[in-house]
């Protein structure tokens, strides 16, 4: 809690791996904030299995506004997103199994529902930030690496409706936290450069 990550640098190593004990999802929810300057492509979240490098990935393309969402390496892309440089950013992305719609929102707003694949995540999970799992828990590419800042990182095994989408971007404390990632109990390792400072996202809020 009050804190954040911060990925100084362009590096095909560094990154941080989250530990759930949580290995089979019928349906995701991931959000957090990040803060970043990058023009290129980069890599927001990435889940990995042993079957599938790509099992939930986020991704911000280089195209203007728009967001590869990636379940079970089927990739949707959303356009039109209003993914601004140099600013504070609440994303969340939900999919779920059964219907295999996926979405995403950024600070608030949704996207269009489209749909991606519909059979469920069966771990081993490997779960990293800073980087895109190319294969399970490695294969980094430094042209995918993230560099900014990222805070506030939850994760459920439902898709959460979306008025407690509201409640995180709007910084609310009763929001109910993640039941396999929670930022406030988190559990991590940090490979490589990157460091562990306070959080500035509540300060331009």
């Amino acid at each position: 809690s009050g804190k954040m990550f911060t990925f100084p640098e362009e590096t095909d190593t560094a990154h941080v791996r989250l530990t759930t004990s949580r290995q089979n999802l019928r349906a995701v929810t991931v959000c957090f904030r990040s803060f970043t300057d990058l023009q290129r492509e980069h890599s927001l979240f990435s889940l990995s299995t042993p079957s599938a490098a790509n099992d939930f990935l986020i991704v911000k393309k280089a195209a203007d506004g728009v967001i590869d969402i990636l379940a079970k390496q089927n990739g949707k892309l959303f356009g039109g997103q209003n993914y601004r440089l140099n600013a504070w950013l609440s994303i969340c992305s939900t999919w779920d199994a059964a219907s295999g719609l996926v979405q995403v929102w950024i600070d608030g707003k949704p996207s269009s529902r489209k749909f991606t694949h519909s059979v469920n995540i069966n771990g081993p999970i490997i779960i990293v930030l800073g980087q895109d799992q190319d294969n399970h828990g490695g294969g980094f590419d430094v042209k995918q690496s993230f560099v900014g800042m990222m805070s506030d990182v939850h994760m459920w095994d439902y898709v959460i409706s979306p008025s407690e989408i509201q409640s995180y971007t709007q910084g609310f404390v009763s929001f109910t936290p993640g039941n396999v990632l929670n930022w406030r109990l988190l559990e991590f390792q940090i490979i490589g450069k990157v460091l562990i400072e306070g959080e500035q996202w509540s300060c331009f809020t």
